[in-house]
């Protein structure tokens, strides 16, 4: 046991040194981590994970660690600090400005902590033997309920992980191993009777205190589903183009956060709150260009386009109607129809109507004839 905790110690200091800003560990077998897993079977029972298909095609895999690889025995638990310079819910007042999640402004953090959790896997395997596998959001992992069993910090009642010592700002990586670590203790509950987080959410994703209805979730909406927005979400998008950080950024917890001040992760200039005026005019190729090695880009050019249509019909910005109107004869009919709803918010009902004209009757997609009908009533 006394080599296990010299083992453990070194490779905290080893993954510190590598960058790392926290780091804890836990046994494969940990209880905890099961009674996660019946949560996450009772959230797929009711639906409530979307057009995430992936996480029910998995589901049996993220149960528990040893369906994922029996021979596991030990997870070592890492994070790495993301903490924003300013509070992102001042960015809501920008109108005019596409407002980009902190996370994703910025170079991938799947390429970044894969790499050194590579680094760090070479050493142990150096220095402990064994045999491992690395994790980074990718696989069928329950990181933050593991994150909370090793001791970074604890799901909150918006179900994302509170770290005492960096809020709501720490993107997670596993090590899996056969070695047996001396585990930490287990991350204890500190919200209390708070429930900011729940309070701020513009569309009541949370049912209940620890539960997330992800159809409700904004950063679900514009990240992860693949077609129209309801009409009910979308004033409550305001001017957000990619995720959601309210139920984050409310957090008392993060008045003990610091920023992050490592270059490899430092937000990327010309990312987020841009003109929508210049977002609006971005072909395939151009979004592709602005957003190359950035979370953003998976979304693809329509979708990402649809964001900012709906961020557009929200501006109350008159401005923008000439390039709105630009994107009604756009190949995408996704992008037409929130062209549609978005030149809805901005015009009075006689120009929609003058617009109709031109375009309604030549329009094939029944999504887009539907935004017509919606914006022109008989």
């Amino acid at each position: 046991m006394a080599i296990e905790r010299d083992l453990s110690a070194a490779l905290t200091r080893e993954a510190l040194a590598l960058g790392f800003d926290a780091v804890g560990i836990t046994g494969a077998d940990n209880p905890a981590i099961a009674a996660a897993g019946d949560r996450l079977q009772e959230f797929l029972h009711m639906g409530r994970q979307g057009d995430m298909a992936w996480l029910a095609e998995k589901a049996d895999r993220r149960h528990h660690p040893h369906a994922l690889w029996p021979d596991a025995r030990s997870i070592i638990m890492l994070g790495l600090n993301y903490g924003p310079e300013e509070n992102p819910l001042q960015r809501l007042a920008e109108k005019t400005l596409g407002n980009v999640s902190i996370y994703a402004a910025r170079k991938d953090y799947h390429v970044v902590v894969k790499k050194r959790l590579k680094a760090l896997a070479r050493w142990l395997q150096g220095n402990g033997g064994g045999e491992l596998k690395v994790f980074v959001d990718t696989a069928p992992v329950l990181e933050k309920p593991l994150a909370q069993a090793a001791g970074l910090g604890w799901q909150g009642k918006h179900t994302n992980l509170v770290s005492r010592d960096y809020g709501s700002w720490l993107f997670l990586g596993s090590i899996f191993t056969t070695l047996d670590l001396t585990p930490d203790e287990a991350g204890a509950d500190h919200c209390g009777a708070c429930r900011k987080c729940l309070d701020i959410c513009p569309t009541a994703a949370f049912p209940a205190p620890y539960q997330l209805d992800a159809r409700r979730c904004l950063s679900y909406l514009s990240i992860e589903h693949q077609s129209h927005i309801d009409v009910e979400f979308r004033k409550p998008m305001g001017n957000r183009i990619f995720g959601c950080d309210d139920c984050l950024a409310v957090c008392p917890w993060n008045k003990f956060a610091v920023a992050a001040h490592e270059a490899t992760m430092a937000p990327r200039p010309g990312l987020s709150m841009v003109e929508l005026g210049d977002l609006l005019q971005l072909d395939d190729a151009a979004f592709r260009n602005l957003y190359a090695g950035t979370p953003v880009k998976r979304l693809g050019r329509d979708r990402f386009l649809r964001n900012v249509l709906i961020a557009a019909g929200n501006s109350g910005q008159g401005a923008l109607v000439p390039l709105i109107e630009a994107l009604l004869s756009d190949t995408s009919p996704l992008v037409r129809a929130m062209a549609v709803w978005a030149l809805s918010q901005l015009y009075e009902g006689k120009a929609m109507a003058a617009l109709a004209d031109k375009f309604a009757d030549n329009e094939v997609d029944p999504g887009v004839r539907a935004e017509w009908s919606a914006a022109i009533p008989s």
